[in-house]
């Protein structure tokens, strides 16, 4: 499956079942992420490096202003997407399948996770995937160790606290901190 299709795919499905065309395609992609992460997070590289090796990754031209810390890893690499001025700091960690969207100047911190992804409940249905995307705002500042929940949207210039759980949408300009996070100021301006 081409990298179009499966975005297309994977906009418009509410479920992945185990053992189709399109869960074939996330062990697919799975595979061209652990090489290029690798590639990425075992040897030195250069910014410009770094930018043409994320571009390979998630088949995308990537700005050559993003930078990135390795190490960093994604279990599928073709459904991020990052705008300019995006830093990603080192230990991240991505569950890309449903849709991670990343706008212009956001910082992410050390150690963060973002999950695209459920599972069903029961046992024998386990294989079963909901995806749900993340949309992270511009200006966003997400705290180290923070953890994105599948589904969430980030509003422009919030600011996620070190180890927050964000498992709602943060609207945009407020603080937001804890397990599960919870909104705590407006920023001034």
């Amino acid at each position: 499956m081409d990298v179009k299709r499966f975005r297309k795919e994977m906009e418009q499905v509410e479920i992945v079942r185990g053992g189709t065309e399109l869960s074939d395609a996330f062990n697919e992609y799975m595979q061209e992420a652990l090489k290029i992460t690798m590639e990425i997070n075992n040897k030195y590289h250069t910014p410009e490096e770094i930018v043409e090796l994320f571009s390979k990754l998630t088949h995308n031209d990537v700005d050559e202003s993003f930078r990135l810390v390795p190490p960093f890893s994604t279990d599928c690499g073709v459904n991020i997407h990052v705008g300019k001025n995006v830093f990603i700091n080192a230990g991240c960690k991505f569950q890309d399948q449903g849709g991670i969207y990343i706008d212009d100047g956001s910082f992410i911190g050390h150690d963060v996770i973002m999950a695209t992804l459920n599972h069903a409940e029961k046992p024998e249905e386990r294989y079963d995937m909901f995806p749900a995307p993340i949309h992270i705002g511009k200006g966003v500042w997400i705290g180290s160790g923070a953890k994105i929940l599948p589904g969430v949207s980030i509003g422009d210039n919030s600011i996620v606290g070190a180890g927050a759980v964000v498992t709602k949408d943060v609207e945009e300009n407020t603080v937001v901190v804890g397990m599960p996070a919870k909104p705590v100021r407006k920023i001034k301006e």
